[in-house]
Order: structure tokens, then C-alpha cells, then sequence
């Protein structure tokens, strides 16, 4: 009976060895494999951002991402119950989480799972002190019996995290980066693909939570992302960014923004709003400060637009800069009565007076020589709008651009026929406003404006962007002829300009003070006040844009608040970029005539 029993036994091993070792062999290598094997990601070092000069204005440095695994938190390996909630105790304060948060990623109802990420990004120095806690009760533990090492089923993959080393410096253009590593504004987003690489891979064999060096591993490497370079300037947008945050804090404003652009290349060296963010903390961001305001917000530009009129109606030979445009106090047109920004008597203004002067009613009268009945003269400027770029996105594919509202001529209310002409009844956006300055300055071409210089591979070869697409908007004629008017807003004491000159060089600006519409309400309150030019008026190279946005303390007129700005910026630009003057005498067109 007993030799029976045995064999019945050994018969039972042998069919239980047979069924594992060569029925089930497959299956139980296959688990075995799975168990034994980690797989785990090799994160793309994000690519870096510069500005033209190569200052760094985004990074990555050097980070991990604290990983843990869940089996060994349990009771039978720790002999213990309380494992996960120990460990999460210990954890919490060093990175900054919730322990409840943490006991469920250590204790998950997947009781197989091997791998969570507790925190993402960590500094060395946060990894550095769970590792020495983790090390002191590995110590404590071989002496004493009741001490458990709860932290040895924490480890680290290194990674890294993305830093802004100038703060909030050009953060509207930079943007951010998520917590998931993805750009989540500006160009970080714009360009997320190129800078974001190609993750890699690599598996090994673990044992207790850790690599077995003899049983070989296999790794697939990161491609590390492209590195970007700006157009931007560090140093000019510094200064545009520091006199646009004073000026809206000094008017206590809703925001404002400042443009500085290279008039021949389209290159834009500076783009600044304030209020802004610090993209390296954005808990203390104010989320209507994300994003850049100077592409995304839609406005009525006022008198700034003016400059688009008076290139219409030269262009088209229907006056010239010494035309005689005879100005009364008010004006009647369709069911409206039009003024100017001040009473006064008839004005005996030149075309170029009207300009300089930012006469409204001037302006109308003027753009309705375009055509022989008023809808023919809408058609007429509506064209020369659109060449300038007005109801159309920029070229830059910026994260949030608005195009701005233009609605077509045919559409145009009684109102509208005659407030386009002089900027109010049609809506842009800062860039658009910058874009059409520079535009002028180049000769009367349109050259899109531009964020990138180039791109850096992994290759280390650089690729510079691809050239910008121009268009001929008016002949070099009429831009020289607007050039000479602009001065004459500056130059001229009889002009709106004034505080925006610059001892030594010529100077082209135009004034803006218009009606604002409350994103809040829909209806009209406060203004918005502007400043555009360029310089040097007859040899240019520089184009900056000032506006501000509802301006609530002190004076609101775009010449007064915009004008100094401009002055402190462009004075800035030319000295940064060593533009000398050029000697040469201003046209000294005249304002008035004589009746």
C-alpha cells in the first residue's frame, strides 16, 4: 500500500513536470519573461529656444521622474501592512503632494503592476534626499530587526524640466510646458513637434526592484529634440517689455503691447505685453495674462489706420501731399455728424496736414475722392486693406492669432463707410498694426513677419526658416511720400506726434486715439491709445507699435502715453543695432495753405 501510494505520487510529479516543462512551457516562459523583464521610456531631451544672438531663453536641465514599484510595497514583501502609507508619509512633504494621492499609486488595484510615476520632473536635489532617506533606513534595518525600508520600492528614471532663465521675458512668445512635457502656448506649442524629439526605449532584467547587470539589456536611444532660434533680441525686448510694464502701471490700464520689427526682413526683434506671466511657475500665473496679446487681441486702431487711407488715395492719383482739403468744425455724412479730437474753425489744411494733424474729417474727405459715388470709393479702400494685410492672419501660425475684423465693402453700414477711413468700425490685431508700418518703410513692400530664424538638429547642422513671402502693396513713390508726411506728425509743432522725437534722426510716427469696445460688455468704454513709426525716416530700419488699452489715471491720448514709449524703445533698437543717423534735412512738407 505505501510503495502504491508513492508511485502514485511520483506519477503525479511527473505528469505536473511534463505539463510545465513541455505542454506549458511556452506560456509559464512567456510570464516568467514578463515578470523578470522592465521596460521602461528614455524621455527626449526637449530641444532648446535662443534668441538671435544665441542667449538661451528656454531649457532643459537636468531632472527625474521619481517611479516606484507597487509589488514591493505589499505585505508579504514587506512583512507589514501599512507599507504604502509609511512610504507615501515620508514622500509627501519632499514632493510637495497629497499622501492620499501617493498611497493610491502605491497601493493599485492592478496587483501586478510594476511601474507608476509618483511625481514627473523632479530636481537632482529632490531625488538626492529621497535617496539618502532611503539609504539611512536600508542602514537601520540591517542592525534593527523592527525597522522596515519602506522607501526601497522607489527609484528614479532620469528626464528632464524645462526652465525660462529670464523669468517672465518673452514669455508671450515663448509660451509654456505642461506637465506632460507638451508646449502649451506659443512657440513652445507652435513648434512642439521639432522641439519635442523622439523617445527612446530600453529594457532590462530587475530582481527586487533592481537591474541585473549580467543578464544583459537592450536600448533603443532618445533622439533629443531640434534647438530653435528666434528672431527676438534679448536686449530690445527687455527694454520694450520694461516701458510698456511701467506705462500700464503708471495709466493703470487693462494691458498694452509693444512691437519692434526689422522694417527690410520682416524679423521680429521684440514682442511684448504686459501684464505677463513667469512660465517657470504658472499657479501664480493670472490665466488672463496667458497667451500674447499682441496677435490675439482684435481692436479698433483709430487714427493709426489713417496711414492706409492716405496710401489709398495716393496710389490711386487722387491727391497729392500739398492737396488743399479745406476742414469745417463738422461734417454731415449719412445719418452721423462727424468732428475732430478738438473743436475748432475751418482748418485750411494740405493732405499732408491732415494727416499730421489727424484731421477725421480731412480723412473722409480725402478717401472719398477714391471713387466717383461712395460705394465705389469703399471698394477702392477695402482693396488697399486688404493688401495690407488688414481681415488676415499675419504669416506668423502664432497659437491663437485673430485675423481681425474686416467686413466686406458691400456690407459696410451708413457709419462704418466713413469711420473706416480713419480706423474706427474695423478691428486688428498689434502685429497686423506693426506689419503696416513696416510695409511703408520697405518701399511700399509687404514682408511677412517672422518669429524664427532657423532650427538646430540633433545633427548639430543648421536649417535656417524659410524665406518670408513679399508683396508689392504701393510703388516706392507714394511710400517715400508717406514717409515725409509721417515726419511731419513728429517734426511739425502743429503735429500730433511730438514727444516721440529723437534728437538726431529723422523721425515717421502717426498718433492713435480710438474708441474701445469692453470684451466684457460688447459696448464702448474707454480707449485705446497707439503710436506707430519708424526710423530713420529716409533710410529706415526699424518699426516699432505701441497700444495700450484702456487707460484709467492721467492722460489717454495715444501721442502722450505711446509717443515716449516709442521714443524709449526705438532710441533703445538704433543704439542696440548701431543704426547711425543719416544727416540728411526733413522734407518740412507743409500742414496748411493759405486761402
Amino acid at each position: 500500500m505505501i510503495s502504491l501510494a508513492l508511485t502514485l505520487v511520483l506519477i503525479a510529479f511527473v505528469v505536473r513536470l511534463l505539463q510545465v516543462q513541455a505542454v506549458d512551457a511556452d506560456a509559464y516562459a512567456a510570464k516568467a519573461e514578463q515578470n523578470r523583464y522592465v521596460v521602461h521610456t528614455l524621455a527626449a531631451e526637449r530641444g532648446g529656444i535662443t534668441d538671435r544672438n544665441g542667449v538661451a531663453l528656454a531649457a532643459s536641465v537636468d531632472a527625474y521622474d521619481i517611479t516606484a514599484d507597487p509589488t514591493m510595497f505589499t505585505r508579504k514583501q514587506l512583512k507589514i501592512g501599512d507599507g504604502p502609507e509609511q512610504a507615501a508619509a515620508l514622500l509627501a512633504p519632499i514632493l510637495g503632494l497629497e499622501q492620499a494621492d501617493l498611497v493610491k499609486k502605491l497601493r493599485p488595484k492592478d496587483k501586478k503592476l510594476q511601474y507608476v510615476r509618483l511625481a514627473g520632473r523632479q530636481t537632482p536635489q529632490v531625488w538626492t534626499q529621497i535617496k539618502d532617506l532611503k539609504a539611512a533606513l536600508a542602514k537601520k534595518a540591517q542592525t534593527d530587526d523592527a525597522t522596515v525600508n519602506v522607501l526601497a520600492g522607489v527609484f528614479a528614471d532620469p528626464t528632464s524640466r524645462r526652465v525660462y532663465p529670464n523669468g517672465d521675458l518673452a514669455a508671450g512668445i515663448l509660451g509654456w510646458v505642461n506637465a506632460d512635457g507638451k508646449g502649451g502656448g506659443g512657440i513652445e506649442q507652435q513648434l512642439n513637434k521639432a522641439l519635442t524629439g523622439k523617445d527612446g526605449k530600453i529594457r532590462y532584467a530587475q530582481s527586487g526592484g533592481r537591474q541585473v547587470p549580467t543578464a544583459g539589456s537592450t536600448e533603443t536611444p532618445a533622439v533629443p529634440g531640434s534647438d530653435i532660434e528666434l528672431t527676438i533680441d534679448r536686449d530690445i525686448q527687455w527694454a520694450a517689455q520694461n516701458a510698456i510694464t511701467e506705462q500700464v502701471k503708471k495709466s493703470k490700464a487693462d494691458r498694452g503691447y509693444v512691437i519692434v520689427q526689422d522694417t527690410r526682413t520682416g524679423e521680429i526683434l521684440a514682442m511684448a505685453d504686459s501684464p505677463g506671466f513667469d512660465p517657470n511657475d504658472l499657479t501664480k500665473a493670472d490665466p488672463a495674462a496667458l497667451g500674447n496679446a499682441a496677435v490675439q487681441d482684435a481692436y479698433e486702431p483709430g487714427s493709426t489706420a489713417k496711414v492706409m487711407s492716405m496710401a489709398a488715395v495716393l496710389e490711386e492719383n487722387a491727391a497729392t501731399p500739398l492737396t488743399h482739403v479745406t476742414v469745417p468744425n463738422r461734417l454731415h455724412r449719412g445719418d452721423r455728424l462727424f468732428k475732430d479730437d478738438v473743436d475748432h474753425k475751418t482748418w485750411y489744411l494740405t493732405l499732408n496736414g491732415v494727416l499730421a494733424k489727424s484731421s477725421n474729417i480731412g480723412t473722409i474727405l480725402a478717401t472719398g475722392q477714391l471713387g466717383k459715388t461712395q460705394p465705389g470709393a469703399n471698394r477702392v479702400l477695402y482693396s488697399y486693406l486688404r493688401k495690407f494685410g488688414i481681415g488676415s492672419y499675419t504669416g506668423l501660425d502664432f497659437p491663437g492669432e485673430t485675423k481681425g475684423i474686416l467686413a466686406a465693402p458691400d456690407t459696410w453700414s451708413t457709419s462704418q463707410q466713413y469711420t473706416i477711413p480713419f480706423g474706427q468700425g474695423v478691428s486688428i490685431n498689434a502685429m497686423q498694426a506693426a506689419s503696416v508700418y513696416s510695409t511703408i518703410a520697405n518701399g511700399g513692400v509687404r514682408v511677412e513677419p517672422t518669429l524664427v530664424r532657423g532650427t538646430k538638429g540633433a545633427d548639430g547642422r543648421f536649417a535656417p526658416a524659410a524665406q518670408p513671402k513679399k508683396t508689392r502693396v504701393i510703388s516706392a513713390k507714394t511710400a517715400k511720400s508717406l514717409a515725409q508726411m509721417l515726419e511731419s506728425v513728429v517734426d511739425d509743432e502743429q503735429g500730433t506726434g511730438t514727444k516721440a522725437r529723437i534728437p538726431g534722426y529723422r523721425v515717421a510716427g502717426k498718433t492713435g486715439t480710438a474708441n474701445r469696445v469692453d470684451p466684457a460688455t460688447g459696448k464702448y468704454k474707454g480707449y485705446t491709445s497707439s503710436f506707430a513709426g519708424f526710423a530713420p525716416a529716409d533710410k529706415p530700419r526699424i518699426t516699432v507699435y505701441c497700444a495700450i488699452q484702456n487707460a484709467t489715471e492721467g492722460l489717454y491720448f495715444g501721442g502722450q502715453i505711446c509717443g515716449p514709449i516709442y521714443k524709449q524703445v526705438m532710441e533703445f533698437a538704433l543704439k542696440t543695432l548701431q543704426v547711425p543717423p543719416t544727416g540728411a534735412k526733413a522734407a518740412s512738407l507743409p500742414v496748411e495753405f493759405t486761402p
